[in-house]
């Protein structure tokens, strides 16, 4: 009798766990991201191989990770950084099932102006168009996007000007768009000093000193945007390979000088600047992260931005991440985008 009853109970629990396990399968992606095992960021340190592919005025340099039909998901990185901020980042999103793409942006690592005669522009419309682009040439109608710094004001146009382009996002610093008029009006001193760099661009000295120093001052910028972030010389070199491009400074120069209307844009893009200016909101779902260790831009609650987002949106601070989020704290990233990809129901194929 006590052995049926044992029986019985071992019958009842396994049906019960098999119970469990179906409702885990058929939960979001963001609750399958989570049993995934932490592990220590730089565990990757380089992409298998990089592709090629023209795009706009552009023939673009980009790593791909993930099975190639399963639901895009676009990394964009910031400066002076370049794609290995997601080199942990990518391979994870890739063994869930997404399609990774992870683009140079223009100025950097292999990406390449199509025409010496393109006007090397840095401002954030053109740098925006570049990723509707490089989707175009990929076949890719809609995409999860996930960046930081020039990566996550890429982002914020796209899902702000493009929304069908932009099923979910992962913003890092929140709605970064520029308005070049609110621009014109000085910040707080300890946030204008964390850009001191900004300035320094739009000199010719700046300009200079960026041609002849690009590894020395990026090393600089670095260790001030994340004081926390012991990134070693092996590290540091991987990305800054990506500078050599021959527009690099170019780009560079003219996206700061723009910001600060010491550069005039391109009359082409007036118009999608003027609607930019009126900072539309964002209806796709979002996540916004800021680091604790930001050494630039100051984690916040995310309440100065928060009607920007018209759609769903949480927004978390990393404990220890500095403004390389994702490379500082990859796993932190990959949960960020895996639970937006639940709110939006774009779970691998």
């Amino acid at each position: 009798m006590c052995s049926e009853i044992k029986h019985d109970r071992r019958r009842f629990l396994s049906a019960a766990a098999a119970g469990i396990v179906t409702g885990m399968a058929a939960a979001a992606n963001a609750d399958a991201a989570r049993s995934v095992a932490p592990f220590r960021p730089g565990t990757n340190t380089t992409f298998s191989s990089l592709k090629q592919i023209n795009a706009g005025v552009l023939n673009v340099g980009y790593a791909e990770a993930g099975p190639a039909n399963g639901s895009p998901v676009l990394l964009l990185h910031g400066f002076p950084y370049d794609i290995h901020s997601f080199v942990d980042v990518a391979p994870l999103l890739g063994a869930a099932g997404y399609r990774v793409i992870v683009p140079h942006l223009r100025g950097h690592g292999t990406t390449r102006f199509l025409s010496n005669a393109t006007f090397r522009n840095g401002q954030q419309a053109a740098v925006a168009l570049d990723t509707i682009a490089l989707m175009d040439a990929l076949k890719i109608d809609q995409a999860i996007l996930a960046g930081y710094d020039w990566g996550s004001r890429t982002a914020n146009i796209i899902g702000a000007l493009w929304p069908k382009r932009c099923r979910a996002m992962v913003s890092v610093n929140g709605y970064l768009v520029n308005n070049l008029e609110r621009n014109k009006l000085p910040l707080p001193p300890k946030v204008e000093w964390g850009w001191w760099y900004q300035y320094y661009f739009a000199t010719e000295r700046g300009r200079a000193g960026l041609e002849a120093n690009r590894r020395e001052l990026a090393k600089l910028i670095w260790s001030f945007n994340s004081p926390k972030w012991a990134f070693d010389d092996a590290t540091f070199e991987r990305s800054a390979a990506a500078f050599d491009n021959p527009d690099y400074a170019s780009i560079v120069v003219h996206n700061y000088r723009w910001r600060l209307s010491l550069a005039a844009g391109e009359p082409k893009y007036n118009d999608l600047e003027r609607r930019l200016a009126e900072a539309p909101a964002i209806a796709a779902p979002t996540i916004t992260l800021d680091g604790d260790s930001d050494g630039v831009a100051p984690a916040t609650d995310g309440a100065s931005y928060a009607s920007k987002f018209s759609g769903k949106r949480t927004h978390r601070i990393i404990k220890g991440a500095g403004h390389n989020l994702p490379q500082e704290a990859p796993q932190a990233f990959v949960d960020a985008v895996l639970e937006v990809a639940g709110y939006a129901g774009a779970q691998p194929r």
